[in-house]
C-alpha cells in the first residue's frame, strides 16, 4: 500500500494514510453535505486495506474539531467495522482520539464513543499547547 492523502475542504476534514507506519488520520472539521459521498471512498479502502492487513499493527489517529451529527454516525459505523475486524479476525488496531484541552466537547465526545467500545483499543489523547 502506498501513502497518500486528501487535502481538507471547509466541510471536510484531512485524510491521510502513512505507508511506512500504518497509520490513517482524520484531522479538521467534518460537515459534509453529503455524507455517503465523502464517506464511501474511505470506507471501501479501509475495508480492502483491513483485508490485507495480516497481523500488523493499524492506528487510527482522529483528531475533530468539529464535525456534525451525519459525521458522528459515519464515525460510529468506523468504529463497528474496526470493532468486528478486531473481535472476528483478531486485527491489532488502535483509535487514537485527539482532542485540544480547550475544547470539553471534543472530549465528551470521545469519552462517549470509548463507553461503547467492547473490544476496540480506543484511546483518549489530550493534546496541550
Amino acid at each position: 500500500m502506498d501513502s497518500w492523502k486528501t487535502v481538507a475542504t471547509k466541510y471536510t476534514p484531512e485524510i491521510y494514510f502513512d505507508a511506512n507506519t500504518n497509520i490513517l488520520g482524520l484531522k479538521g472539521e467534518s460537515y459534509p453535505e453529503n455524507i455517503t459521498e465523502f464517506s464511501s471512498p474511505l470506507f471501501s479502502w479501509l475495508e480492502n486495506y483491513l483485508g490485507n492487513l495480516g497481523k500488523k499493527n493499524f492506528t487510527i489517529n482522529i483528531e475533530l474539531i468539529y464535525f456534525n451529527s451525519s459525521s458522528s454516525k459515519m464515525l460510529l459505523d468506523l468504529f463497528d467495522l474496526l470493532e468486528e475486524e478486531v473481535n472476528d479476525n483478531n486485527k491489532n488496531i488502535v483509535v487514537n482520539w485527539i482532542y485540544d484541552a480547550e475544547n470539553d466537547a471534543a472530549q465528551e465526545y470521545g469519552e462517549e464513543f470509548q463507553e461503547d467500545l467492547e473490544v476496540l483499543t480506543f484511546n483518549l489523547v489530550r493534546k496541550t499547547g
